[in-house]
């Protein structure tokens, strides 16, 4: 299946907290949308890896996305190493997006900023021919790369290039991140509470797509940082609302 947009992303629930709305405005204009997680979370605090494979798939059908998967590479301890771009570079022959969204160049969690590396620099041997790779048929894969990649906007503010209004998703946004039960919006149980469990945390993900949408005049938005120049090919495209 060739996707218009793939998001790569560290863990399951990286995804929704931070790009969930853009894929679902995008697949609701009939756009081919997916995700592929790098590792299963499995150094999560709270719950199980292979509850957090449910979690995410859950979350999936929330946002009516056409696929998603799961890498497992190492969580925590990944690199940006032949091997694991080697991985990286199978999923986006396979899926060969136009657009790839991943994890912000730089954040709390060390895993973001590694995968922002590593995602990059996949996309971009992606469309080296003499790097050889093979599907899941065993067939070999023909080069792709990318035509953008944009890096979403985690836990740690930076000033984004550019922003998608996602308002008329945001209660489904929400859905997708409460579909993470052991994660977010944690109840009281045998497991600890952790910086992202609380109530707090929650909020400042809501707080943060308000900020983000004020700045262009709308209820809610998301974030993005290019290393590319954008262009557009008229200004009427814009979201031209007088802040």
């Amino acid at each position: 299946m060739k996707l218009d947009i793939l998001a790569i992303a560290a863990h399951p629930d990286d995804v929704e907290l931070s790009c969930a709305g853009t894929l679902m405005v995008h697949a609701r204009q009939g756009l081919k949308t997916g995700i592929v997680d790098l590792t299963r979370g499995e150094l999560g605090t709270r719950g199980t890896p292979e509850g957090r494979l449910i979690e995410a798939q859950d979350a999936c059908k929330v946002m009516g996305l056409d696929v998603r998967e799961n890498l497992s590479l190492a969580d925590g301890f990944f690199q940006n190493t032949k091997d694991d771009q080697l991985a990286v570079i199978r999923a986006i022959r396979k899926f060969r997006p136009s657009i790839v969204l991943t994890n912000a160049t730089e954040d709390r969690h060390p895993d973001h900023g590694r995968a922002s590396q590593l995602v990059r620099d996949a996309a971009w041997m992606s469309g080296l021919r003499k790097i050889e790779t093979f599907g899941d048929d065993g067939q070999p894969q023909h080069a792709w790369r990318p035509a953008q990649v944009y890096h979403f906007i985690q836990d740690r503010f930076l000033q984004p290039d550019f922003v998608v209004d996602i308002t008329d998703v945001i209660e489904q946004k929400i859905a997708a991140i409460k579909c993470f039960k052991t994660q977010f919006l944690a109840e009281k149980d045998h497991e600890p509470q952790t910086y992202i469990s609380s109530p707090e945390f929650f909020d400042s993900v809501m707080y943060r797509a308000k900020m983000l949408g004020k700045m262009i005049g709308v209820p809610y938005a998301e974030g993005y940082t290019s290393a590319k120049m954008i262009g557009v090919k008229s200004l009427m495209d814009l979201i031209n609302v007088p802040t």
